[in-house]
């Protein structure tokens, strides 16, 4: 079998003084889309931020692509990085091309040649489906525009694993179904890895192949039906778990398990 495209082992990290995970592992094999779920403030963003290496390890080890956390992998040009809750000002000084090329500048490395730049910038456009607007300016985008924007941009740092924060928050059923839609075409023609996190527990579960679920620590690690109706998801939603019981129970009603579907309600809070 193919090595891990990730590979976190007791990861353990703390912001401003406070540990946020501990004991975290999990892998990511080649092609597949993990996805991250847990309450308000559970450390998801900051799993993230560890494996963008913004946030050091204060215990643990992490591998991608066979590699010990660092640098190396970004500057190779592997990783992209979709954020959260990015908004773009309206009169934001920049084509939608110009906001796609500062992909090319991920992890400080040479960018290349001015036509090699301008080629990779096409072809992100390309594969997310909005060439025409290259020109246009990127604050004059709808929200799913933009969205797809940013995730040409992902593609312009690299296109073997992409590592996506809340990737369809602000968007309406129909523009996340598509940007879902987008992101499986992705995984198929370019082989791309997705670390994906997000609150919306239902529609995640209806795209992953795997889903992980933190409040700090590890909770639970396995097939998305398994964890959505394990015993785990309780302890690490606390109070919040009737809220998230109720949800799944209602779409479950409508039509099949969560992890059948391809959309759904938020699930409550907001990552961190």
């Amino acid at each position: 079998m193919s090595a891990p495209v990730v590979e976190a082992r007791g990861v353990c990290a703390a912001r401003d003084g406070r540990r946020v995970l501990e004991d975290v592992s999990f892998s990511l094999a080649p092609g597949g889309l993990l996805g991250v779920v847990g309450p308000n403030g559970a450390g998801k963003t900051t799993l993230l931020r560890v494996l963008l290496g913004l946030v050091p390890l204060e215990a643990g080890e992490v591998r991608i692509f066979g590699e010990r956390l660092g640098g190396a992998a970004r500057r190779a040009g592997g990783v992209g990085y979709l954020p959260q809750r990015l908004a773009i000002p309206p009169r934001f000084p920049a084509t939608v091309a110009d906001a796609v090329g500062f992909g090319r500048l991920s992890g400080m490395r040479r960018a290349g040649s001015r036509s090699a730049n301008a080629l990779r910038v096409a072809a992100s456009l390309e594969r997310v489906g909005i060439a025409p607007l290259a020109e246009r300016p990127v604050g004059a985008l709808s929200g799913g525009e933009q969205r797809r924007a940013l995730l040409a941009q992902a593609l312009c740092a690299g296109e073997r694993l992409l590592l996506l924060d809340e990737p369809t928050t602000g968007l309406d059923l129909p523009a996340e179904q598509e940007f879902y839609a987008l992101l499986r075409r992705l995984k198929e023609e370019l082989g791309v890895s997705v670390i994906a996190v997000s609150h919306d527990l239902v529609a995640l579960a209806g795209q992953a192949d795997a889903l992980i679920c933190i409040n700090r620590r590890m909770h639970v690690h396995g097939r998305p039906d398994e964890v959505i109706h394990s015993h785990a998801m309780r302890e690490a939603y606390g109070c919040e778990f009737d809220f998230l019981a109720g949800e799944l129970a209602h779409h479950e009603g409508l039509g099949g398990r969560p992890s059948e579907r391809a959309g759904g309600a938020r699930g409550p809070g907001e990552g961190a």
